[in-house]
């Protein structure tokens, strides 16, 4: 028998339970992982929006940290929602003295329902302070193109090339996720120093995609450290979540923009 993976995520709250920590801890029970958790934002939100975010003091998020990772052997780490520059760089610092073996970052700047989730002077201190301590970053095109300075990809051979450039910035893997482009399928690119490979699945006929892109991350978190390599991984991340997608209808949790169903195997 495998021994039980210790996950940690990092990242804000999500009262309606779609996303954030709440969407963290529910995908790493699903995929069999213990999951610990450093809250990093206390934010209101539901299916149909953020209302408001009151972001914890940056010393306080960092002693959050130290106390988990003094006392527990972490496997692997999601980090999501870090709100500003002084969280971010706290968040980096910590990281440095700590070994853990997967770090994905969900690289969180706006919210499903276009609500800004990161302020814009802490996308400098992302990408140089924290970028160089992951395994791997998690953008979407928006996202990527924030972190580039430059206009999103319009088809795959740009997002190819962004991810490309993303890579130069320290970080181990690159998944740049296709969701917004246009077609019946939807692509994400891996790429690494040694491979670049596409990845797509079928759209799901559902609306309630909310928290989709920290389950995914929080997923990769769960998985990687028991599969070989980064393909494997995301291939068994998006086979699940595509079936969280496909039973999201099941659930009837808010008037907006629903959530997957992260334990649609058991209920």
């Amino acid at each position: 028998m495998k021994p039980v993976v210790n996950a940690l995520t990092i990242a804000g709250t999500d009262p309606s339970g779609g996303a954030g920590i709440q969407a963290d801890l529910k995908t790493f029970s699903a995929l069999g992982a213990y999951g610990t958790s450093v809250i990093t934002a206390l934010v209101a939100q539901n299916t149909r929006g953020v209302q408001a975010v009151y972001s914890i003091e940056a010393d306080f998020v960092g002693r959050q940290l130290t106390s988990v990772l003094d006392d527990v052997h972490i496997d692997s780490a999601k980090i999501g929602m870090l709100a500003d520059e002084s969280i971010i760089r706290v968040v980096a610092n910590t990281l440095k003295h700590y070994t853990i073996p997967w770090i994905v970052l969900d690289t969180v700047m706006v919210a499903k329902s276009g609500d800004a989730l990161l302020s814009p002077d802490a996308v400098k201190s992302l990408r140089d302070r924290l970028l160089p301590e992951v395994s791997i970053i998690t953008p979407n095109l928006p996202e990527a193109a924030a972190l580039l300075e430059c206009r999103p990809a319009i088809n795959e051979t740009e997002m190819r090339a962004q991810g490309r450039a993303l890579l130069q910035t320290g970080c181990g893997a690159v998944i740049i996720k296709g969701g917004h482009l246009q077609g019946e399928d939807s692509p994400d690119w891996l790429i690494t120093a040694c491979l670049e490979q596409r990845f797509v699945a079928p759209r799901v006929d559902t609306r309630h995609t909310h928290g989709t892109g920290c389950t995914l991350s929080a997923a990769l978190a769960a998985l990687r450290p028991r599969h070989d390599d980064w393909p494997q991984t995301l291939a068994a991340a998006k086979a699940w979540l595509t079936q969280a997608l496909r039973h999201a209808d099941d659930l009837k949790v808010g008037q907006g923009i629903g959530p997957v169903h992260h334990f649609h195997e058991w209920w």
